[in-house]
């Protein structure tokens, strides 16, 4: 039974404050060894402060943390880590211009005779990577690895520094399929092996599919710890967010009006032969696997990719986007998967993003009406509601949903009529996604088409009018809405997953 392992680490009644804002409030939180334990809730809950509380960065105003049952009082990272305790983050920090082993001993680098022992260094590092059962090479430079081979790296580097604690902060995020069965694996290995494992995801397959016990916080308060055994998405959701998983995709449909984008015969280099139309005020779904070229016909049809042969038509005539700007111009807003990287602008703050593709609406003769950027920004944190203290900030410290928001704004301000979502609410927690969901319930009711590409069957299933369904760059089904239930009104995703996987298409060819 769970109460008969050994308490790894336990921070008890943990209060911290922030000017104007009390961020955690007499919460309580333990860890097991061999355990997963899952910590849930949304942006703002309180989860990124509390393991940051664990992991030295903040010093708690109140509560006490206790390591292996012995009150612990560290306040810097590098005494958490001497007591045991290591993060996976998100966004992997490592020195990518040098070699794994390099990057599991900086800082500290062993020496031999006044010189770097370079073959302890890879020695020891190859060891813990082959106990791991990491297939790679210490000697590899960190920037030749996948994202998913640098999160494996950052794993095992701290394992050889003897942790017993380990934080996985929504580790999934950017992996492929594969690397998260590569991941869950290891994760699995490690808690055999009697580490103590704190997982956050805010996807909810994952706490079920992962994790023993999942705790819930709420505004910095604590709410419960469960067996996730003897609980359910819909209660965690509740919990968390106080609505039901039903309400989260229970959006307002509208009628579709006339045609807005038309595909004909579309062939590129990882697609062949599609075809759709997408009507204002409709969402066009689209999903397959990875690797299906879901976001490569997107990509085609904004203008960032080329295509080979092939038609697209806007509101009738057709054009050849050969860059993204033929794709603004011609009225098309494209949201990027990686938000990040080709979304927005980090660095700059909310303001600018929000007028990033819309300048030429705001100038004349090359000057920028100051008067009118402020404004739009102002109007649109106000209307979509971005969580943000100034229009001034910098949007790499926002929360990921609040990032997607100030997207979405920045094609809103160009006044597109169609509308492309890639992956919208990857990484955004519950009650950001429902928040984006409401956003596109508006775009439809203002006439906008959209396009929606998820591989998160629920989403795409419960917010798409109709769904085109790819395998290895072709089209294997198109879908529409009433089909989308079996005959005991439940989402048919095995009807789907089934034309995603090339099973369905290829009995029809055989038929």
């Amino acid at each position: 039974m769970q109460s008969e392992k050994k308490e790894l680490a336990r921070m008890e009644n943990i209060s911290i404050e922030f000017p104007g804002v009390k961020a955690l409030d007499q919460v309580s939180f333990n860890v097991l060894e061999g355990e997963v334990h899952a910590l849930v809730g949304e942006n703002g809950a309180g989860k990124s402060t509390l393991i940051k509380v664990l992991m030295g960065v903040y010093t708690p105003s109140s509560g006490k943390l206790f390591v292996n049952g012995k009150e612990a009082n560290y306040h810097t990272p590098a005494e958490a880590i001497a007591h045991g305790m290591g993060a996976v983050y998100q966004d992997i920090t490592m020195a990518t211009h040098l070699t794994v082993g390099e990057n599991f001993f900086l800082g500290h680098l062993p020496t031999k005779g006044g010189r770097v022992d370079w073959n302890r260094i890879y020695k020891d590092a190859q060891a813990t990577l082959d106990d791991l059962r990491i297939p790679i090479d210490a000697r590899t430079p960190v920037r030749d690895l996948t994202i998913g081979q640098q999160e494996m790296v950052s794993i095992a580097k701290i394992i050889h520094q003897k942790a017993n604690v380990l934080v996985f902060d929504e580790p999934t995020a950017l992996l492929t399929n594969e690397e998260v069965e590569i991941l869950f694996h290891l994760i699995n290995d490690l808690k055999a092996r009697g580490f103590g494992i704190i997982y956050i995801s805010h996807r909810m397959e994952e706490i079920f599919e992962l994790c023993d016990r999942v705790t819930i916080l709420k505004n910095g308060l604590y709410i419960d710890t469960l067996n996730v055994a003897d609980t359910n998405e819909q209660k965690l959701v509740q919990l968390m967010v106080g609505r039901s998983v039903d309400d989260m995709y229970g959006i307002e449909h509208t009628q579709p009006g006339e045609v807005m984008l038309e595909v004909n015969g579309l062939t590129g280099e990882r697609f062949h032969d599609i075809s759709f139309q997408v009507r204002r005020g409709e969402i066009f779904g689209m999903f397959g696997l990875i690797g299906a070229g879901r976001t490569e016909i997107c990509r085609a049809i904004f203008g960032a990719d080329p295509y080979t042969s092939g038609e697209v038509k806007i509101a009738g005539k057709p054009v050849h986007n050969k860059k993204p700007l033929d794709g603004i111009n011609n009225s098309i807003a494209f949201l990027t998967e990686d938000r990040r990287k080709e979304g927005m602008c980090a660095v700059l703050s909310v303001e600018r993003n929000v007028n990033l593709s819309s300048y030429p609406l705001i100038s004349k003769h090359g000057l920028i009406n100051l008067k009118k950027e402020a404004q739009r920004a102002i109007d649109y944190v106000e209307r979509i509601r971005i969580k943000t203290p100034t229009i001034d900030y910098q949007c790499e410290h926002l929360s990921g949903g609040n990032q997607q928001k100030v997207v979405i704004a920045r094609w809103m301000c160009c006044q597109s009529d169609i509308f492309i979502f890639d992956e919208p609410t990857v990484g955004v927690d519950v009650g950001a996604k429902v928040e984006i969901y409401k956003l596109i319930e508006d775009l439809l009711k203002q006439g906008k088409a959209i396009v929606l590409i998820s591989s998160y069957l629920p989403e795409v299933m419960g917010l798409s009018d109709r769904l085109m369904v790819m395998y290895e760059g072709k089209q294997t089904g198109l879908i529409e809405r009433s089909e989308f239930y079996n005959s005991e009104g439940k989402l048919n995703e095995e009807m789907v997953l089934g034309l995603a996987s090339g099973i369905k298409a290829a009995e029809q060819e055989g038929a």
